[in-house]
Order: C-alpha cells, then sequence, then structure tokens
C-alpha cells in the first residue's frame, strides 16, 4: 500500500469512486500487525484505489479524519464514507462489507 499525503488523500476521496485509506503510527504494534492483513483483503479488490497515512508524521490527518485511537480503516464511496473499523479490527466482519459494498457498486 503507497503511502499519500494529507492532500493526496483528500483529493482520492473526492476523485475516486471507491477509496481505501489506511491511518496509522510510527510506533503502532497493532498498526504493523493489521497491515498486512488489510493489504491481502485489498488485493482482490483492485477497483478500490488505496493509500496509507502516517498520523504520527502528519498529526492534522488525525484531526481531519476524526481519529482518536489507531489504526483507522476507512472506505470512502464516491466522496462519503461507508466503512470506518478502528483498534481490534475484525478481518472476516472488514472483509464481508468490502465485498457487500463492492458488488453493490458493481451493480
Amino acid at each position: 500500500m503507497k503511502e499519500i499525503s494529507l492532500k493526496d488523500a483528500q483529493v482520492a476521496i473526492q476523485d475516486e469512486t471507491l477509496f481505501f485509506l489506511y491511518l496509522y503510527g510510527t510506533n503502532c504494534s497493532v498498526c504493523h500487525a493489521l497491515l498486512p492483513q488489510v493489504e491481502e483483503v485489498m488485493k482482490q479488490y483492485p477497483e478500490i484505489k488505496c493509500g496509507k497515512l502516517n498520523v504520527h508524521e502528519v498529526p492534522e490527518a488525525a484531526g481531519e479524519f476524526s481519529v482518536f485511537t489507531i489504526p483507522v480503516l476507512l472506505l470512502y464511496v464516491e466522496g462519503k464514507e461507508t466503512i470506518r473499523e478502528a483498534r481490534f479490527v475484525n478481518m472476516d466482519s472488514f472483509a464481508s462489507s468490502i465485498e457487500r459494498i463492492t458488488t453493490l457498486i458493481k451493480g
């Protein structure tokens, strides 16, 4: 998953039909353990543009996305936040939510 800037995230949310953002921290063990699992799920959905953003390096991102704990997984559909998962994420539930949304979008 590619590291992006706050500006890139804001533009992608507005411009992309489906955009996934992974917010994490530098010394967050949960963040680093969860990322490979999230990347594995997202590989199945090439139509979803993805990015990750370190809230410790870009603290204004925490305010922009109302982040109080990390990691945070956000899925935007046509500019609207559709999925928000934080801290301890059930990957099966997350994967089925992504599947449901992409199925609805595809028609």
